[in-house]
């Protein structure tokens, strides 16, 4: 089933020299948007997939965790995140990624995590401006490809310091600016202030993608028309629906989109994606990774037949088999559609 959404349909837009096929992007989320989920998230139509945030002295170490995250495995588009506190490992890290086969770089200095920030990086580096630009040079001399910048609007909410950032990251060669509607210090909570957004719009002359709080068309247009942004990141909302940036992107460009899957569609996109994550890290490994995806592809189901025992075995079992029939019995059942409206 297919809705027409054509209100407000823009152009597309690039990146430097890399082509965006629409303007709703996958955000780059630590133990969420791995291989297996972003090559969903593209099949669904994202305009643009991020890696999860690759720490970049580790990578230049050889660990292994790093190198599956800054994997490319096949996507036609492929930006890598990149996070760190000295030049000289994000410069290297940087060669490393485009020679893995990299379109992009985007620079992680919108993190809010203690763990990050304890370490000066993320959006740590948002205290110390003329630090984050040594960064951005670095990385801006280790490559020719597109380089983009994620940051927050500012530490707190007495340094919203995110417009000088972005003029400043423009001014020596960022392609693309995104701009997280919250302070480091608001983590995830309250609200996202997309009129904080604006003046970053007023200083910089590249796409501006704003994220926060963004989970339908409805709230995609919305926060679109009071920042001036060019475009939209969905985060956390794609939790379970890694359809929803194809959907909201669709709809964006004026084109007919798809209702959420459920039933028999929805049992076999769960099916393919668990089996692709048990392929990419391992079986042991895999299906500890695959129980949070299989726990947010399931809160839509309460209340279908045996939805507490089935759930308890994607959740508890160690055997994929099992796991893989409760999928099937579970994810079948037919819901209520929904469109990202």
């Amino acid at each position: 089933m297919f809705r027409n959404c054509s209100k407000n349909a823009q152009p597309a837009l690039n990146i430097g020299d890399l082509s965006v096929r629409n303007r709703a992007f996958l955000a780059p989320m630590s133990g969420v948007s791995d291989v297996p989920f972003r090559q969903l998230a593209w099949e669904f139509g994202a305009g643009m997939v991020v890696s999860e945030m690759v720490a970049s002295e580790a990578l230049t170490s050889g660990q292994q965790e790093m190198r599956l995250k800054a994997e490319a495995a096949g996507l036609p588009v492929h930006i890598v995140q990149l996070a760190g506190r000295q030049p000289k490992w994000m410069a290297q890290a940087t060669r490393m990624a485009e020679q893995a086969g990299a379109h992009a770089i985007d620079i992680n200095m919108g993190c809010p995590s203690k763990r990050v920030t304890n370490g000066y990086s993320g959006s740590a580096l948002m205290r110390d401006l003329d630090h984050a630009m040594t960064l951005i040079d670095a990385v801006m001399a280790a490559t020719d490809l597109p380089v983009t910048l994620k940051m927050r609007l500012g530490w707190d909410d007495q340094s919203i310091n995110a417009p000088e950032l972005a003029a400043r990251a423009v001014a020596g060669g960022v392609k693309m600016i995104t701009v997280h509607a919250r302070t480091r210090n608001q983590f995830y909570k309250g609200q996202a202030d997309w009129t904080k957004v604006g003046p970053v719009r007023e200083r910089i002359n590249v796409p501006l993608i704003i994220n926060g709080d963004i989970d339908s068309v409805l709230s995609a247009r919305k926060a679109m028309d009071i920042s001036g942004a060019d475009g939209v990141m969905i985060g956390r909302a794609s939790y379970g629906a890694p359809w929803l940036p194809g959907q909201i992107g669709s709809a964006l460009e004026g084109q007919a989109t798809k209702v959420a899957p459920t039933g028999p569609e929805l049992a076999d996109i769960v099916t393919r994606h668990y089996e692709a994550i048990l392929s990419f890290y391992g079986v042991e490994l895999g299906m500890r990774n695959a129980r949070k995806h299989l726990d947010w592809y399931s809160n839509g189901l309460r209340g279908v037949e045996d939805y507490g025992v089935l759930r308890a075995q994607l959740m508890t079992s160690r055997d994929k088999h099992q796991v893989l029939g409760a999928i099937g019995r579970l994810f079948v059942q037919e819901i209520a559609p929904k469109v990202a409206a």
